[in-house]
């Protein structure tokens, strides 16, 4: 049920990835993380990429953002799943979150109205009137006065951006090599978007909490809450969850189940099914939706998954940017990828059996996960516009990829 409601429990259609699969996905989960990291494939390609297969980035962007310095956007992004891009008809329950108070955001504010009186107010009035623009074009209005010190080291207007942007007064997106860009509310969203009730902090909690069930189909409340990230720090608190999954039940949207071994009542969201067996297999991200809350993933399909980005190399167990392998109903493997796009290789760094099986599964043989871990390395690979396929020796799943791949 759950692979069903995240869509990936069946085979791929075979068709083209267009943009009606782009809204069908933005629509059901309501939300597509970001992140920075491309050693394989940035984070928001891949979630599409494992449901629906091989497709062009360059049209999901236009998709998500629009044109350069055009209109015609599906999506806003903000922080609903830590950064991510939102379809437009969230914004309403989105536009509360984006004022509410942070440590982040005094610091902010406090920093520039000691340090650069007036910043504030001058960068909302370029961004309105010359945007969409990068941190750079704003530059002059505050020029830096020392070296640039470390990654985060934000000068005075990239602060000013950041804070407008954070507290909804500017619309954040993308531009070229995933450069965040700035511009006014209306030509980013549109003023029908803009029109649009505006939602409490609770009545918008409740709407994400709502959405939330028919994107997990199945789960209980804390996996139904993180999904929009409702029980982020100085926020909601898991205790106050209760009001939003009683609603839910009372309005028919979702109803209480005992899942077996979860030792937590469950929701179910009203009308979710299963097929009668999960055929699907495909690569997951850290950033995908099936992967998101650790607990869940562990008490789901007993797999213990951490990025290892941050972990020195001495220290990682796994390797630096591994996804896991779905194939039916059970995760069965995990590869250390990296794109070489130099060589034209998709570099297997590692490949490892998982060490468990989910509940209820049986372990497949080895030959048999290499042989179809192999057919969606070689998409994955086609996909990136790579050449081949190339594992290196680390890891007991990687002699049998090696032979699968021959």
């Amino acid at each position: 049920m759950f692979l069903a409601a995240q869509g990936i429990a069946s085979k791929r259609p075979a068709r083209g990835v267009r943009d009606k699969q782009f809204g069908e996905y933005l629509n059901r989960q309501g939300v597509l993380q970001l992140d920075s990291v491309n050693v394989f494939a940035r984070a928001h390609y891949m979630p599409v990429f494992s449901r629906y297969g091989a497709y062009d980035t360059a049209k999901l962007d236009r998709f998500l953002w629009g044109p350069p310095k055009g209109h015609g956007a599906h999506g806003f992004e903000h922080w609903g799943h830590e950064a991510a891009v939102m379809p437009l008809d969230l914004l309403p329950a989105m536009l509360p979150r984006m004022k509410r108070e942070s440590d982040w955001v005094k610091w902010a504010r406090e920093k520039l109205q000691v340090e650069r009186p007036g910043l504030l107010e001058e960068v909302l009035a370029a961004v309105n009137e010359r945007g969409p623009v990068v941190g750079g074009d704003l530059d002059h209005l505050a020029p830096r006065e020392g070296p640039k010190g470390t990654w985060w080291d934000y000068s005075h207007v990239k602060t000013a951006l950041e804070y407008l942007f954070y507290r909804g007064e500017i619309a954040g997106s993308r531009g070229a090599n995933f450069v965040r860009t700035y511009d006014s509310l209306e030509r980013a969203w549109g003023t029908h978007a803009l029109d649009a009730p505006t939602l409490t902090l609770t009545e918008g909690r409740q709407h994400f909490f709502d959405r939330a069930i028919t994107a997990v189909g199945v789960g209980t409340p804390r996996d139904i809450a993180d999904h929009f990230r409702l029980l982020a720090p100085k926020s909601l608190t898991a205790a106050g969850l209760g009001p939003f999954a009683a609603s839910a039940v009372e309005r028919g949207l979702a109803e209480w189940v005992e899942v077996e071994g979860w030792g937590e009542p469950a929701l179910l969201a009203a009308g979710a099914s299963a097929p009668s067996r999960a055929t699907a297999s495909a690569l997951l991200s850290p950033f995908d939706p099936v992967c998101w809350f650790r607990p869940r993933l562990e008490r789901m399909f007993n797999v213990d998954y951490r990025i290892e980005i941050y972990t020195p190399a001495p220290k990682r167990i796994w390797g630096y940017y591994c996804l896991l392998f779905l194939l039916g109903d059970d995760i069965v493997a995990r590869v250390d990828l990296k794109s070489d796009r130099k060589a034209g290789s998709l570099i297997v760094a590692a490949a490892w059996r998982e060490p468990g099986v989910a509940p209820g599964a049986r372990r497949r043989p080895d030959a048999l996960v290499a042989q179809a871990l192999a057919t969606e390395l070689r998409l994955a690979a086609t996909w990136q516009g790579l050449d081949n396929v190339v594992v290196a020796p680390r890891g007991d799943l990687a002699p049998h990829l090696e032979a699968a791949l021959i």
